[in-house]
């Protein structure tokens, strides 16, 4: 079942990509992901981690996501293009009270400017080559 489901949204969303995942001060960027389907998708969430770096308080130096759909709020009638439109979401809209990485979650929630600065340059310098 879970390979048919995985292959279905695949043609999904090649058929009818999200419109934006631009996002944030890392939206000029180019960004791949990992997504690792376990056996009893989808009534397990996929493993999603960034493979290029991002500095953002939500994702740590491993890649790693930490996003609720991912965890505790999968359900199974998400889909990758849902899963991909929250990471996009994510990217645009942090969510400093449940960091990965508290240091650049305080500097989101104190010192924005040099928040949006920091993850410029990381764009430029990691996802834009």
């Amino acid at each position: 079942m879970a390979n048919k489901r995985i292959q279905k949204e695949l043609m999904d969303l090649q058929k009818d990509p999200p419109t934006s995942c631009s996002a944030g001060p890392a939206g000029a960027g180019v960004f791949f992901v990992n997504i690792h389907f376990p056996p009893d998708y989808p009534f397990k969430p996929p493993k999603v981690n960034f493979q290029t770096k991002v500095y953002h308080p939500n994702i740590n130096s491993n890649g790693s996501i930490c996003l609720d759909i991912l965890k505790e709020q999968w359900s199974p009638a998400l889909t990758i293009s849902k899963v991909l439109l929250s990471i996009s979401s994510l990217l645009t809209d942090p969510n400093p009270d449940d960091p990965l990485v508290p240091e650049i979650a305080q500097l989101y929630k104190n010192q924005r400017g040099r928040y949006e600065e920091t993850a410029r340059a990381w764009t430029q310098k990691y996802a834009m080559g």
